[in-house]
């Protein structure tokens, strides 16, 4: 349990020499949050332009310098929210001197900068998400997320951003978790929802408000398949899915892409459904701050018409009120049974870093090839499910620790 009268926050910025100015008793207004539809963390601040033991602090936080907000509860002393200055605004007014301050961690960049990418059929998911990340020069913590076979993949002039978000929806409609992308002490995370080890309970007596909006605007209630188109330029309608018309027939369409099969368009059709197919729920809860809640975790609320545990999938933390805004959402659809499969059954496709455990590499993937010896070490997956099936992995070896270059078989590698 936390003891929220010893929530304390430390506000230090570094300059382009390295040096860190622990600033926060001259800041004001300092908060930040995460956005539902935004992958990168907002920090901004106001505070008092005065003269340090060098210089005024707008010549210290210069745009692009780093800030960092820590918090303390007495027992665990952590960084927060990082992020570089974006917005440098010194100002005047009849109270002094005072200089507003806008960051945004490294994530940012994914969200300002677009891109043409394209993955051919059987990319893993995994592979085509920390591939962006190591274009970009972002380091990665750890991915946790899903790694389902997808389908060609084509995005033109996109922000990578969305092409991020766009591939993981396409996973989870596939049957992966649903997932958050975050920024931590500058890595990047790609977490399932409820992965935080501490739940918080709020009720009426500890938050200070809440609002539950229910509506129908949005709803989709039927989903259309349809296949590739003819010489005439028409498309067979290969599969309808109802969901639920109670509120009438409010239709979406989903195009079978060449390399998809009709199942698994099915499968995403279904997923809309569940996804989209029922009354919408926007649910607010202000509560005092806690400092290590993050868009992504798992809270259990019992506030009026709340009475159950939800996903934030929005945050913002307000240091001078001391007190936070959670934007939340009911548990997505089917995710306890989705996590189950991905625990019990891990999959690999083209494109990801296996190790091998050392044995032979064979010159196809036929039964009865020749084979050779080959040391253990990390290796890249080209080929999946070769024709020959006997040897049905393409490994080529991703350093000088192995020399792996060929076919191998199930098992030989994790």
């Amino acid at each position: 349990m936390i003891d929220l009268s010893k929530v304390q926050y430390r506000f230090v910025i570094m300059d382009e020499k390295g040096n860190q100015y622990n600033i926060k008793d001259y800041v004001e207004n300092l908060g930040w949050e995460q956005g539902e539809d935004e992958l990168a963390t907002r920090i901004s601040f106001t505070t008092k332009n005065e003269k340090s033991t060098k210089e005024v602090f707008s010549d210290i936080a210069k745009l692009g310098c780093l800030v960092g907000i820590f918090a303390s509860d007495g027992v665990t002393d952590d960084e927060v929210a990082r992020g570089n200055i974006i917005d440098w605004k010194p100002a005047y007014s009849s109270d002094g001197y005072k200089f507003d301050g806008k960051c945004y961690d490294n994530l940012y960049n994914l969200q300002e900068s677009q891109d043409n990418i394209y993955y051919p059929a059987g990319t893993g998911t995994k592979s085509a998400i920390t591939k962006i990340f190591d274009d970009w020069e972002i380091p990665l913590g750890s991915y946790e997320g899903p790694n389902e076979t997808h389908a060609k993949l084509t995005f033109k002039s996109q922000d990578l951003a969305n092409v991020i978000m766009e591939i993981l929806d396409d996973a989870y409609k596939k049957g992966g978790v649903k997932c958050v992308v975050q920024d931590r002490k500058g890595k990047a995370y790609v977490v399932p929802y409820a992965n935080n080890k501490t739940v918080y309970h709020f009720a009426v007596e500890n938050v200070v408000g809440a609002t539950h909006k229910r509506s129908t605007a949005g709803m989709i209630t039927r989903v259309k398949v349809i296949g590739q188109e003819d010489d005439d330029g028409k498309s067979a309608v290969e599969a309808v899915l109802n969901g639920s018309t109670k509120y009438g027939v409010r239709q979406k369409i989903v195009s079978r892409g060449t390399d998809e099969s009709l199942e698994d368009a099915k499968t995403s059709a279904q997923t809309i459904l569940d996804e989209e197919g029922e009354v919408q729920e926007e649910m607010t809860v202000k509560a005092p701050d806690i400092p290590w809640v993050r868009k992504g975790d798992l809270v259990h609320v019992t506030v009026g018409t709340m009475n159950a545990y939800y996903y934030v999938v929005g945050i913002r933390h307000d240091a001078d009120s001391r007190s936070m805004t959670l934007d939340l959402h009911v548990p997505f659809k089917e995710y306890e049974k989705k996590a189950q499969q991905t625990v019990q059954k891990k999959s690999y496709n083209v494109g990801d870093i296996v190790n091998f455990h050392g044995g032979t590499h064979y010159v196809s993937s036929y039964a009865g090839s020749r084979g050779y010896n080959a040391k253990a070490g990390r290796a890249k997956i080209t080929i999946k499910n070769g024709s020959g099936k006997g040897h049905p992995w393409h490994l080529i070896h991703a350093d000088s620790s192995s020399n792996v270059y060929g076919w191998v078989d199930d098992g030989t590698f994790d």
